[in-house]
């Protein structure tokens, strides 16, 4: 039987692990802890003055208006690596320069490439982390926060259909969705023996009452890498 692997990433990701899941072997149970919806931005008040843009997500490029884009679309992108580069590539970027794949790695990067004194706009969402902004705040450039989105976290999750046995795995990608899976597996015997892939060890540290050895972080926080741990931690069937 394939091991069965819970993926709680929103869509339109979730969906993407799921068929990545599918081809390797896994067999996918889908339960988003969390979606994206975009945020209205006042163009207006975009400055004229933007030499360039950063990117760590690819949901703030697919949330987005089309007019902002179009504004921008001319301009150095700094993407925080491959997938967000190519969103960004495919929502007409003409210069997508790729970052290292985390936030701190980019801030380097922009601080190398562009002049002190350069205006950076900042396409992101309203839930992030400060790594990229505390990284560039003594760098003497200028940011200008733009937020296309917001995270809503999912305080009333059921559980899909467990009735074919217990879950191997769950895949975890932000510490809000560990702290919400970990209220769900408290005292659910179907639940009681999945090994957590971590993306991180922020995400690692949002777990509660999870055993250590049934927690895994991932080398570094790519899909690529958490789906290696994966099938090192829960080898699919053969």
């Amino acid at each position: 039987m394939a091991r069965r692997v819970l993926v709680t990433r929103p869509e339109p990701g979730a969906s993407a692990t799921a068929s990545r899941l599918r081809d390797a072997g896994f067999e996918p149970i889908v339960m988003s802890l969390s979606r994206t919806q975009a945020v209205r931005v006042e163009l207006s008040a975009v400055s004229e003055s933007i030499g360039a843009v950063a990117i760590t997500s690819a949901n703030a490029i697919r949330h987005a208006p089309s007019e902002l884009i179009a504004k921008f679309s001319g301009k150095r992108c700094f993407a925080v690596g491959r997938k967000t580069a190519m969103a960004a590539r495919n929502a007409g970027f003409s210069e997508v320069i790729e970052g290292p794949g985390e936030a701190v790695g980019l801030a380097r990067l922009v601080s190398a490439e562009l002049s002190e004194g350069a205006e950076l706009a900042y396409l992101t969402g309203r839930v992030r982390l400060p790594d990229f902004e505390q990284s560039l705040a003594s760098s003497g450039h200028r940011l200008s926060v733009i937020e296309t989105y917001d995270t809503v976290f999912v305080t009333d999750a059921a559980l899909p259909e467990l009735a074919d046995g217990p879950l191997d795995a769950v895949l975890l990608y932000s510490a809000k969705a560990a702290q919400a899976f970990s209220a769900l597996a408290d005292g659910n015997p179907l639940l009681a023996d999945a090994s957590c892939i971590c993306l991180s060890e922020r995400v690692a540290g949002g777990l509660q009452h999870v055993e250590s050895g049934r927690v895994f972080v991932s080398v570094e926080p790519t899909e690529d890498a958490l789906l290696a741990l994966l099938a090192e931690v829960c080898p699919p069937a053969p």
